[in-house]
């Protein structure tokens, strides 16, 4: 069977530049939060960071916790008969377990970490959603508080702090990558 990575960790600390490391090397990705952005649409409601918490808060609150793992289940076992799979944003306690209890020891979780003074001067940076620095703390404190998102991070299998270059964050996945095979 295919491998399959899920990619945690805080907002601004590489997932997505983690995962598209991976996707140029032939992975396929899902991405749990395409789900928020299409009940954005389906809402019709701007793409910002506070309609993107309302939606996933409320996502959460009527289908349980896992409502993201459950979901994209679809979607990772469609990309699964393509190859391996890499899984952007895996966030809650819940969808860590549903995940596990599906996918067992061929799931590997990859914590990304960086410092939150990183982080935020990343946020306030980037060409898509920047966060102000005060967003990106409010972001921090919900997804910690309401969506469990410490859990994952702290039962990664491996865990990259991204505090230097795109080449170093790069070496440490390739390095994790000939350990998982």
């Amino acid at each position: 069977m295919p491998k399959i990575v899920a990619i945690v960790g805080m907002t601004g600390s590489g997932k997505s530049e983690l995962t598209a490391f991976l996707v140029n090397r032939g992975w396929h990705k899902v991405r749990f939060g395409d789900l928020t952005e299409e009940e954005l649409r389906r809402r019709r409601l701007a793409q910002t960071s506070e309609t993107e918490r309302i939606v996933r808060e409320d996502l959460r609150q009527k289908h349980g916790m896992a409502v993201f793992a459950t979901l994209n289940l679809g979607r990772v076992e469609e990309a699964l008969q393509k190859g391996n799979v890499v899984i952007d944003g895996l966030y809650s306690w819940a969808e860590y377990m549903a995940m596990k209890k599906k996918y067992a020891d061929n799931l590997v979780i990859i914590a990304v970490s960086a410092a939150p003074k990183t982080r935020y001067t990343r946020l306030a940076s980037r060409a898509v959603r920047p966060l102000r620095t005060d967003e990106a703390q409010t972001r921090d404190h919900a997804e910690i508080e309401h969506i469990q998102k410490a859990g994952p991070i702290a039962m990664a299998d491996y865990t990259i702090v991204n505090e230097g270059s795109m080449e170093e964050l790069n070496r440490q996945c390739e390095e994790i990558l000939s350990k998982i095979g």
